[in-house]
This record gives C-alpha cells, structure tokens and sequence, in this order.
C-alpha cells in the first residue's frame, strides 16, 4: 500500500487533482463503488469526483469497471484506487523534469540577456538590438541582466535531482 502521506507523492498527487480531489482520494472507500458512493462518503461534489476519477484513470490509479443492469439495461461504473505504479509514475516526471531543467540550464548560460529597470521584459541580446536597447513596454533604457545567480541555482537543482 502506498502512503499517501508521503510528502512526495502527496505532492504529487496535489498537482494533480487539486486539494479537493486529494481530500477524496483520503477519504475513498475500500473496494469498488460507484462515483455517487463516493461524493456521499467522502462529502466531495459529485463533478469534482468524476474529474478526479478520469484525471486519476488517465494516470493508471484509478481502474473503471462497467456493470450492465440486466433488468434495466442501465451501467454502472464502479472505481477503485490502485496506487502500484506511482513509484514508476514518479520516476517519469522526475526525468522529465530533470531534462527540462537541463534544457532550461542550456539555454540560461547561452545567452546574454537584458532587461528593463522598472521589471517589464528581459530580452535576449539580439532582441534588445532590435529594439535599440530601449524597453518596448516603457521606453526606458534596458540594462544588462546578470543571470549567474539563476544559473547556480538551476545547477544545484539539477544536481540534486540527478543525485536521487
């Protein structure tokens, strides 16, 4: 079983579906039940249990079954939480977020960058040439941006997370 109160896969789980739908994912009852069971246990709005449900169904920790009512014809969806892959669902994000963090890294320490005093654009260099060095906001006159403390920083950060 999968702690939910981990503060990585909370975390994740939050970006995911929200604070409402991690409320519903706490509050889930065991086994199979259908969505309408599961915004009455859990006292979460109906719309916001169908969105978890797909949102989490679409990441694999959710498993729909349908059940025909052989009376009515009706079907019944019926959910259960299945949190198995989350370890390997975890693992992709952090690579992609490593490689975005890297590209990130690239393209902060190939370039020079200027920026407006009063905080309204940084450009890059060719860009301020376009623009003869003036803000294309304000006017006023742009100023070289030193950016090696956002590259240190995207460093560690990538140290950090290729080292887990």
């Amino acid at each position: 079983m999968v702690d939910i109160h981990d503060k990585v896969i909370r975390g994740y789980l939050l970006s995911l579906v929200g604070e409402e739908g991690l409320q519903m994912i706490e509050r889930m009852p065991e086994g199979e039940v259908t969505d309408e069971e599961i915004a009455a246990k859990t006292e979460v709005l109906l719309n916001t249990v169908r969105r978890t449900l797909f949102i989490l169904n679409e990441n694999k920790f959710a498993i729909c079954r349908r059940e025909r009512d052989s009376n009515s014809g009706w079907l019944t969806y019926l959910w259960r939480l299945d949190f198995s892959d989350i370890e390997h669902q975890l693992m992709k994000e952090k690579k992609k977020l490593l490689r975005n963090l890297k590209t990130r890294l690239e393209f902060e320490e190939n370039n020079v960058f200027y920026t407006c005093p009063q905080g309204c654009v940084r450009l890059l260099f060719d860009e301020a040439t376009e623009t003869e060095f003036l803000c294309p906001m304000c006017g006023e006159d742009l100023v070289f941006y030193d950016n090696s403390h956002f590259i240190d920083v995207l460093k560690k950060r990538v140290d950090a997370l290729s080292s887990v």
